[in-house]
């Protein structure tokens, strides 16, 4: 008789997509206990960014990392970190976990019109 290898709540292969949203999850986690009005605010994982005339005038080719939208319409807020930008700009999960957190600080701090040090006192310390 076989059974599982590893209980059902233990993946044994995590795609790095589900690596990836883990870290932007327990981001957001850690800045609800300070902002907790942040629970009202979507945060969402894309691949890469959209770069609508990318080729036009002005584009200065840098790629985002994150980007927000603001409610409306009866939508909430959104906030969104790109996984590809970011997973080539680090080395390493702890390296990746700090610029994930970071990111998501930074697109808070934009959304609810504070600096990333007020919405998080160690933002830039790493």
């Amino acid at each position: 008789m076989r059974g599982p290898i590893a209980p059902p709540q233990v993946p044994l292969a995590a795609s790095r997509a589900e690596t990836f949203a883990d870290l932007v999850q327990d981001s957001v986690e850690r800045l609800e206990r300070r902002w907790p009005q942040l629970a009202d605010i979507d945060f969402l994982v894309h691949d890469v960014p959209q770069l609508d005339g990318a080729a036009g005038p002005g584009w200065d080719e840098t790629v985002p990392l994150g980007g927000t939208v603001t409610a409306r319409d009866g939508r909430p807020a959104r906030v969104v970190i790109y996984r590809r930008p970011v997973e080539i700009r680090s080395k390493g999960r702890d390296e990746r976990a700090a610029l994930v957190h970071e990111v998501v600080v930074e697109q808070v701090a934009d959304l609810l019109g504070l600096t990333p040090e007020t919405v998080d006192p160690r933002y830039g310390e790493d």
